[in-house]
């Protein structure tokens, strides 16, 4: 790349479009350019100091932290200032995902480039960042070394009698769909499986008429609070392939064979993440999204908490929109400027589940050139494509970065935001509600900041703050006049999330943005208000533990639909609940309507 070139480009992104003219040239004129393998290694956390700063000029950089990626950088993102400036190791393996070029700057030119105002509030945005990414995706892929044998179990155990044929046991075992039939004779338990059977009676000839207990062996047992990991252990040890789950009181839990152990691995979310990452077209991207309601499952079977769940669900959810992205950039060629991918709604607080819609926007630097628009029209319908595609119901009112509505440039959605404060009629309202709870995944332009600075200015704006408080009471909880459950008029139950968690995220986002808070997870939002004395420990409590009971039933609602086959809903009859359950739920939605009664100092009419 010539010197002009590389002026060029520098200038399109933070920090190096806020030097003067002059600077700009000179850090042009002595950057190197070098190029990267796929996979190759770049800097070595915890090896050698780096000896320059990388600006990305074409691929994709992985920054990974103790083995595992916690962000992908693209064009226009720079890495190797903390260890440069510092003299320190880098705190990442910076690797190459794909053929890869960047723009160095020695030492000399970056201490210029990060010496100055702009610089020095660049690298704080780019460390706080980085920091809450590295966090976020380790709490985000939770350890599932806890998982026990008892979690695993599927399906109950099929038994027979020792005396009947080896021909009938095998017809049990098919008619089934089991690997392995259980024989008891007392406190004794004998297991065939299918290997016993081409083992001793095909490959040796054993008539199938003699009497099954001729060919059962003597059943491995475990309890079912026995880690998985070591129930593997104890399964090699013994040269068997199955186990009995056996619960105290000597009662058969079920059969474990090794495909199920085997599989745990499989169904973890950091094989799912690592599945996503290395996906080489969008039929993979689908294939690897297909595991995900079994990730769920095994989260939910491994006592992993609902709001956990979440976030493990809305990191894959990131990291598949990422990947996406990249396949569509690589498909389309460079963005013609920098740009940002915003998730919101639901993924942008990390609540999201597999009832959810997908919500998403997309920022631009370059308003001028309407070629620009058309490129990023192209990439949001190939995202957008592909997500419908991984299976994710896509927003049905159109929420979506592949309409012009919600794809403009980042001086733009500045201004949408500011209309929000200064004219919140209901179309912005509706906005309001929908793009204020915002979290960007990919892209070099740095939207946050100034988003977030409108935000901060909600507080003095008290027609918003009306409108905003009656929103949070628009959605009613079902409760009847004596407190107790009300279901549709269409008989399909209550909605747990209209009823439940849209009412609390609402409250949530009220108080913060009359505070000047502007994080977006609902129980982040509910404890930061607490501490800052806007609301009282009581009722902070009880929303924050009322959101995590409707969310703990509304993800036993989905595990349910998703074994009967069954597309993930948010409507559950309370009658088929139990009553702790019930009396639970009944208590979230009183501690709603005990908040939103609280708002009628906002909104005295139509409470």
């Amino acid at each position: 790349m010539n010197t002009v070139d590389a002026e060029s480009f520098l200038g399109r992104f933070a920090p190096f479009d806020a030097l003067p003219p002059d600077e700009l040239a000179a850090v042009a004129a002595g950057a190197r350019e070098q190029r990267f393998a796929p996979g190759e290694v770049i800097l070595l956390e915890d090896g050698r100091p780096a000896d320059g700063v990388f600006v990305i000029r074409e691929g994709a950089i992985e920054l990974v932290h103790q083995g595992e990626a916690v962000d992908v950088l693209g064009p226009g993102e720079t890495f190797g200032q903390p260890s440069l400036l510092s003299g320190l190791a880098p705190a990442f393996t910076v690797r190459a995902r794909d053929e890869s070029t960047c723009l160095v700057l020695p030492r000399e030119l970056a201490l210029t480039v990060f010496s100055g105002p702009a610089g020095i509030a660049y690298l704080s945005r780019l460390y706080r960042s980085r920091l809450v990414a590295t966090g976020h995706v380790v709490h985000a892929l939770p350890e599932l070394g806890t998982v026990r044998a008892g979690d695993l179990v599927s399906r109950p155990p099929i038994f027979c009698e020792g005396s009947v044929t080896i021909r009938r046991a095998a017809r049990t075992m098919s008619e089934n769909r089991s690997s392995a039939i259980l024989v008891r004779d007392g406190a004794n338990i004998a297991i065939l499986t299918d290997a016993v059977l081409r083992e001793r009676v095909l490959a040796e000839g054993l008539s199938p008429e003699n009497p099954v207990s001729r060919v059962t062996r003597r059943a491995v047992q475990v309890g079912p609070e026995q880690l998985a990991v070591d129930t593997v252990v104890e399964m090699l040890d013994a040269g068997t392939d199955h186990v009995v789950v056996v619960d105290a009181g000597r009662e058969v839990v079920g059969v474990l064979s090794a495909a199920d152990l085997a599989g745990l691995e499989t169904r973890s979310p950091f094989a799912l993440r690592h599945a996503i990452l290395s996906a080489r077209d969008e039929d993979e991207l689908v294939g690897a999204a297909g595991r995900l309601q079994q990730v769920f499952l095994t989260l939910l079977d491994a006592g992993i908490g609902p709001l956990d769940v979440c976030r493990v669900l809305s990191l894959q959810v990131d990291t598949l929109t990422s990947r996406l992205i990249e396949l569509a950039l690589a498909a389309r060629g460079p963005a013609p400027c920098a740009w940002a991918w915003l998730v919101l709604g639901s993924t942008a607080r990390r609540e999201f589940t597999l009832g959810s819609d997908v919500e998403n926007a997309l920022a631009y630097d370059d308003p001028a050139d309407p070629g620009v628009d058309r490129f990023f029209a192209g990439v949001a319908a190939d995202v957008t494509r592909g997500l419908g595609r991984c299976g994710f119901p896509l927003d049905v009112n159109g929420v979506l970065a592949s309409e012009e509505l919600w794809r403009m440039s980042a001086a733009r959605w500045a201004e949408t935001f500011r209309a929000c404060l200064d004219s919140p009629d209901r179309s912005h309202l509706i906005r309001a509600n929908v793009a204020f709870d915002f979290r960007q995944v990919a892209g070099a332009l740095d939207v946050t900041p100034p988003l977030a600075a409108v935000l901060r200015e909600a507080k003095e704006h008290p027609d918003l703050l009306r409108r905003l408080a009656r929103a949070a009471t628009d959605f009613k909880p079902p409760l009847g006049f004596r407190g107790h459950l009300v279901t549709r008029a269409d008989g399909d139950g209550l909605d747990l999330k209209q009823g439940g968690t849209i009412p609390i995220a609402n409250l949530a986002r009220f108080h913060a943005l009359s505070n000047g808070i502007t994080i977006s997870a609902t129980t982040d939002r509910l404890t930061a208000v607490e501490e800052a004395g806007a609301l009282d420990a009581e009722t902070a409590s009880a929303l924050r533990e009322g959101f995590e009971i409707v969310m703990r039933i509304r993800l036993d609602r989905h595990a349910e639909q998703i074994e009967a086959g069954e597309r993930p809903g948010n409507a559950v009859d309370p009658g088929t609940l139990p009553p702790l359950t019930r009396t639970q739920l009944r208590e979230a939605f009183r501690a709603i309507a005990h908040a939103q009664k609280k708002l009628s100092v906002y909104v005295p009419m139509g409470m």
